[in-house]
């Protein structure tokens, strides 16, 4: 066990109220919040699921940290097929993304990373969701609530979204933006307690 004294700093490299708030459903405070400033584009023809991994490992590295801080990074990524639905840049676009959703399943992809030192452990979490079929009022209703934005694929599961959502299978706090199991565990690798296991 991890004596108290020696505990290292938890850093969170997201500017995310929502991955603060799961982190906190798992009695987990970090000691400061650094996001870290990359290039979140895509590479030409990069998947989904790569793409992911790569922002969540190019986040932790990004961080500066000292050898007492452990940095837990994550991103989020919405994929329809190999199409990759990001942030909305405006209104228009989250109303695009929702209409290409609609009725369909799509993936929600997110990969977290954590580093201490040189060393990054890394995991990343697949869910499937579909979204019902939404008429023009609905999706106009919802942008009008602001919430889809900064969100990845124009929602938010836990928003008022989540009337829109009637199945998922997978983690329904990766889909919003932390898959806690997965976090907790790469934690404790990196030799941050967890529930005051190390």
């Amino acid at each position: 066990m991890t004596s108290q004294l020696h505990k290292p700093a938890l850093i969170l490299g997201s500017g995310s109220p929502r991955r603060r708030a799961l982190l906190a459903q798992i009695g987990l405070e970090a000691e400061d919040i650094r996001p870290p400033d990359i290039d979140e584009d895509p590479i030409k023809g990069e998947l989904p699921r790569p793409y992911c991994a790569r922002m969540a490992r190019q986040k932790a590295e990004a961080v500066v940290a000292g050898v007492d801080e452990i940095v837990l990074c994550a991103d989020t990524t919405v994929a329809l097929g190999r199409r990759i639905l990001g942030k909305p840049a405006d209104a228009g676009e989250a109303a695009q993304f929702l209409h290409l959703m609609s009725g369909r399943r799509h993936r929600v992809i997110t990969a977290v990373a954590v580093r201490r030192g040189e060393r990054i452990w890394e995991k990343d979490v697949v869910s499937q969701v579909r979204m019902k079929c939404l008429s023009d009022r609905e999706v106009n209703a919802y942008i009008a609530t602001g919430d889809w934005q900064g969100k990845a694929g124009g929602y938010g599961i836990q928003g008022p979204a989540g009337g829109f959502i009637p199945w998922i299978s997978g983690s329904f706090t990766g889909i919003v933006g932390l898959p806690l199991t997965e976090t907790a565990g790469l934690l404790q690798a990196a030799g941050y307690p967890v529930w005051g296991i190390s």
